[in-house]
C-alpha cells in the first residue's frame, strides 16, 4: 500500500466521500488548501445524490483535471487540452469502471446496498481513477 492509498483510506475514515477525497488529493499536490473547493465537491457524491448520477470518482477526476487545465479567472485561459483530458478520463472510466458494474451511475457501481455498504469496491476505483487523471495530467504537460 502506497502514501496515496494511506491517504485516501484516512481521509475516508474522517468522512470525506469519493470527490472530495479525489479534489484533497489535488489540493494536496499543489500545494493549496480550499475547504470551499472540498465542501462543494460533496455534491458530486452518490451521483450527485441520487444514485441515478454519474459516480462521484468520475465526475471528481473532472473537477481534478478542471483544477489544473480550467479557467479560473479573468486573467486566465482555459488549457486547450481540456476538453480532449476530460473526453480521455470519461472514456477510460466508460471502459475501465462501466464496463465491470452495467454502467457509469453510481447505484449501477454500488447496487441497492448504496455506498457505505461497497467501500472496498469504490477505494479500488478511487485509487485507479486517481491514477488516471494523474497520468493525464503529466502526459499532457502539467507540472504535478
Amino acid at each position: 500500500m502506497d502514501d496515496t492509498m494511506i491517504s485516501m483510506l484516512q481521509m475516508a475514515g474522517k468522512g470525506y466521500g469519493c470527490s472530495q477525497i479525489l479534489i484533497l488529493l489535488a489540493l494536496e499536490a499543489r500545494g493549496e488548501h480550499s475547504p470551499a473547493l472540498v465542501r462543494a465537491a460533496a455534491g458530486l457524491a452518490y451521483g450527485c445524490g441520487t444514485g441515478k448520477g454519474s459516480c462521484g470518482v468520475l465526475t471528481g477526476g473532472c473537477c481534478v483535471l478542471g483544477l489544473f487545465a480550467g479557467k479560473g479567472s479573468d486573467q486566465e485561459q482555459e488549457s486547450d487540452k481540456l476538453m480532449l483530458m476530460l473526453q480521455e478520463l470519461s472514456d477510460w472510466f466508460s471502459e475501465h469502471v462501466g464496463s465491470r458494474y452495467g454502467g457509469i451511475e453510481c447505484q449501477a457501481i454500488v447496487g441497492d446496498e448504496g455506498p457505505r455498504a461497497a467501500r472496498q469496491r469504490c477505494g479500488v476505483i478511487l485509487a485507479e481513477t486517481y491514477t488516471k487523471v494523474m497520468d493525464i495530467l503529466v502526459s499532457n504537460g502539467f507540472d504535478l
